[in-house]
């Protein structure tokens, strides 16, 4: 069986050639490493417009406070690029990605950069300094969703990475679980993943039958949160089945304008009351469902003319902004750019003497960006990137029936919630889209 196995009619002599390739199929996506960029800029931008009092139920202030859905983006692409090895091992003859290796690619991914975070946001920021003994376990472990008020200033955002590692806990079981839908059964396998999405939406009320300390909040647990995961998901099950397949998705995704133009039809509904107030109150339940289930449709629209449409041409480009460099070098310090946006913009406001909530979003936007990417190209270079290369090497030289291989010197980066990686397709484990 092929890597990516074409008609029987394509391989019959003079047949027209099968469908092209999806470009997610497999390897380095750039176009998702701008996509990247874009969510994390978004993210940092929801912050700031929130902090300078521009989030309200004004038409603009809805919209600023909704472009918190580019977290559902961020789910998207760890779906999709951490599934996409278990996806290809379902419907070729690929092996299935080491677990092992996949836990420690995350943990070696993740943990570095964050923990510097957390020592010097609990040590440092005035907002943050006293935290108790429970709060810097929690903080330290990524359970702070699970533990009573300790998402503390300055590491508020951190509930979506508790999330995320959740995520990456989970994704081996649920490979063993569909590990049976394989070849021909392979099919079965997107709609088993679309009705898990749709039944995911029952949480909003059965999270609320649980009994829970005051201060934890069952809407931050990840089975709320499995639509838009799955939406990376399906992808990646689209992307590498038969090119045979699912052709009427991938020529709606080719219709980029179409598939975007949805997008935003999808982000104003949830930007409405529908979605659930914009500010810190708490959604009604079925705000909340309506919420996570498209959130999950909006990463889908977002993601999919990126992963699904054919390849570019050789030594071309299909995204002019997403493919730039600028984006690209964003892109690669995005991780940076999550974990550490809101510290700097909590100090933005004592240092250049800016009063919180009173305006001036244009002015504190400029000096947060900037300062971000600063911080988050050190962060890459002197933290990121030299964890990552060292797990490489010390990977190479546990297997001693390979080559010994130097790390890339300017290899895929991560996302800047997951820092996903697709095992299948690289022989060393390196951080990858996302």
């Amino acid at each position: 069986m092929s890597a990516l196995r074409s008609t029987p009619a394509a391989r019959a002599g003079g047949a027209p050639p099968a469908p092209a390739v999806p470009a997610g199929a497999a390897g380095f996506v750039p176009a998702l490493e701008g996509m990247r960029a874009l969510a994390a800029t978004a993210v940092m931008l929801t912050h700031i417009a929130f902090q300078t009092g521009q989030v309200n139920d004004t038409v603009a202030g809805r919209v600023w406070g909704r472009f918190d859905m580019a977290v559902a983006v961020f789910f998207g692409l760890s779906g999709f690029l951490l599934w996409r090895a278990h996806a290809r091992a379902a419907w070729t003859d690929a092996p299935a990605p080491s677990a092992a290796r996949y836990y420690r690619s995350r943990l070696v991914r993740i943990l570095p950069a964050y923990l510097v975070v957390v020592v010097v946001v609990l040590a440092v920021l005035p907002e943050a300094r006293g935290a108790s003994p429970s709060t810097w376990l929690a903080n330290l472990t990524l359970t702070q969703v699970f533990v009573p008020f300790s998402l503390t200033e300055g590491l508020t955002q951190m509930w979506s990475l508790s999330v995320e590692m959740q995520f990456y806990l989970l994704v081996p079981l649920v490979a063993v679980l569909l590990a049976g839908l394989r070849g021909p059964r392979a099919r079965l396998r997107v709609p088993l993943l679309m009705a898990a999405a749709l039944v995911s939406g029952s949480w909003a009320w059965l999270g609320a039958g649980l009994h829970l300390a005051r201060g934890v909040n069952y809407m931050n647990w990840i089975p709320g949160y499995v639509p838009w995961f799955v939406a990376g998901l399906a992808l990646a099950e689209l992307a590498v089945a038969p090119t045979d397949r699912y052709v009427r998705i991938r020529r709606f995704a080719a219709r980029r304008w179409l598939c975007w133009a949805a997008a935003a039809l999808t982000f104003a509904v949830i930007a409405t009351p529908l979605g659930g107030p914009v500010t810190l109150d708490t959604p009604a339940r079925w705000q909340f469902a309506t919420r996570m289930l498209l959130g999950g449709v909006l990463g889908f629209l977002l993601l999919a003319p990126l992963v699904l449409p054919p390849s570019a041409r050789p030594g071309g480009r299909r995204w002019r902004l997403l493919d730039s460099g600028p984006m690209q070098a964003l892109g690669r310090w995005s991780y940076g750019v999550f974990i550490w946006h809101l510290v700097i913009l909590s100090s933005v406001f004592p240092l250049f003497g800016i009063m919180p909530f009173h305006g001036r979003m244009g002015y504190v936007a400029v000096l947060t960006v900037v300062f971000a990417a600063a911080v988050s190209a050190v962060s890459y270079s002197w933290v990121e990137e030299p964890f990552r290369a060292a797990l490489a090497r010390w990977e190479a030289a546990r297997r001693p029936d390979s080559p010994r291989r130097d790390p890339p010197s300017d290899p895929p980066p991560s996302d800047p919630v997951t820092g996903s990686t697709d095992q299948a397709s690289t022989a060393i484990p390196a951080s990858a889209n996302p």
